[in-house]
């Protein structure tokens, strides 16, 4: 063995000669206990060998940091909402014009079919994987007013009337909120700075908080779609101002009226609103407020005005809801151009049943699950109501298209009714 190990270090020798690579070289030997050190040069042609065993080395360097790497998160753990870019919809415009312009930008209607984007959450918790909500970023996130807010304690009836009993089923608990005083008159003239745009609990729609730039007195109505802090809107229940009636010489000219005050946010009379604009916060009668087009998302449209008086020497003008139904209003009643803010609030899920109990909603009995007491359909062994007709819980046909509405009183303000399934499922 010894023989062997010193002929391979005598070649090892004269190779080196030629080469001029030093390096030290340790063989170990099984088959014998000692160890032979050599010192041996080494040819060119083994400086791959060399670069081969130098990754090891430096992996054995780098291993503790990469413990410590495998010990951090790769990222911190974050549970952010999850919103996709919508496609662009042809139908969706925006249209950006300051308040300094001469005219007005023309009304949008929302398309429920449009694409759109919704807030959808990490499913941490059972009630928050269905949950979906619209995305309003652009909503006041402290407290509200509090001079035009009362506490709601001791206005919550829970359905009930001055008598105590039920009139309106499924109503009760609800969450502890303020009631936000909304101006549905709007009868305070002059230009409103909108300071903010507020959520109501009390409402699906949006508020905006209005700041009066001659006394600085502040109040709520309801927002207008893309309405946002800065816009500054006017009412003109009043009448026209002497301002805008001189700078059209005196003579009022209905397009350069309409083309001055027919500004999304604006409230005018329906008479000096042009027929086809899209409208919300409708009122009925010259003195009264908005009691129609509330509600997140819904608008009228102003079709024709009646240029003949009625018995009561009183013009109206029609107007038709969504639902399809034409109804005639006083032409002094009030109405806000534009769209009612919150659109997509229809297509929301609330993921859980407790967030129905925070709206002021108790759960729905189906009577068939009910004692025989209770209900018509209740009782019984099994799940089938029977041979009977489905009734109310004071046994008045519930579908078929039962009629309630008594023939002789008609409602004499709806020109057309609106469509009605009669008793069917309606086509979607």
């Amino acid at each position: 063995m010894r023989t062997r190990v010193s002929q391979r270090s005598s070649e090892l020798r004269n190779s080196s000669r030629q080469h001029g690579s030093t390096l030290e070289v340790t063989t170990r030997c099984n088959l014998s206990p000692s160890t032979t050190t050599i010192q041996a040069v080494l040819p060119e042609r083994w400086d791959g060998l060399l670069k081969m065993l130098q990754p090891r080395v430096l992996l054995r360097v780098q291993k503790p940091l990469c413990h410590t790497l495998t010990l951090r998160p790769l990222r911190p753990r974050t549970y952010a909402t999850a919103v996709e870019e919508p496609i662009p919809a042809e139908s969706q415009q925006t249209f950006t014009t300051s308040i300094s312009s001469s005219f007005a930008p023309p009304a949008v209607v929302v398309d429920s079919n449009a694409s759109f984007a919704m807030r959808t959450y990490t499913p941490r918790t059972p009630g928050v994987r269905h949950l979906k909500r619209a995305i309003n970023d652009h909503l006041w996130k402290g407290r509200p007013f509090l001079p035009l807010t009362f506490a709601k304690k001791g206005h919550g009836k829970g359905g009930r009337n001055n008598s105590g009993r039920v009139t309106i089923r499924h109503r009760g608990g609800g969450h502890k909120t303020r009631i936000r005083t909304v101006d549905f008159e709007r009868m305070v003239p002059g230009p409103h700075m909108v300071e903010r745009i507020e959520h109501d609990p009390g409402r699906t729609a949006h508020i905006a908080l209005l700041n009066e730039e001659a006394t600085g007195k502040k109040s709520y109505i309801v927002a207008s779609e893309g309405m946002r802090a800065g816009d500054v809107v006017q009412s003109y229940r009043a009448g026209i101002p002497k301002d805008l009636l001189d700078s059209m010489g005196g003579v009022v000219d209905p397009g350069v009226l309409a083309a001055k005050t027919a500004w999304r946010g604006n409230c005018l009379p329906l008479h000096m609103i042009p027929m086809g604009s899209i409208v919300y916060n409708v009122g009925s009668a010259k003195d009264r407020g908005a009691v129609f087009c509330r509600s997140a998302g819904t608008y009228a449209v102003v079709i024709s005005k009646d240029d003949a008086t009625t018995k009561g020497g009183e013009k109206h003008v029609m107007v038709k809801l969504q639902s399809g139904e034409v109804r005639k209003v006083s032409r002094e009643a009030c109405a806000t151009i534009g769209v009612a803010s919150n659109p997509h609030y229809q297509h929301e899920q609330l993921g859980k049943a407790g967030r129905k109990r925070w709206l002021n909603i108790r759960p729905t009995v189906r009577g068939l699950a009910m004692n025989a007491c209770d209900h018509p359909h209740g009782g019984g062994r099994g799940k089938s109501k029977g041979n009977v007709d489905p009734v109310s819980p004071w046994g008045m046909p519930a579908k078929g298209g039962y009629k309630t509405r008594q023939v002789r009183k008609p409602n004499n303000w709806v020109v057309t009714p609106r469509v009605r399934n009669g008793g069917k499922r309606r086509a979607k």
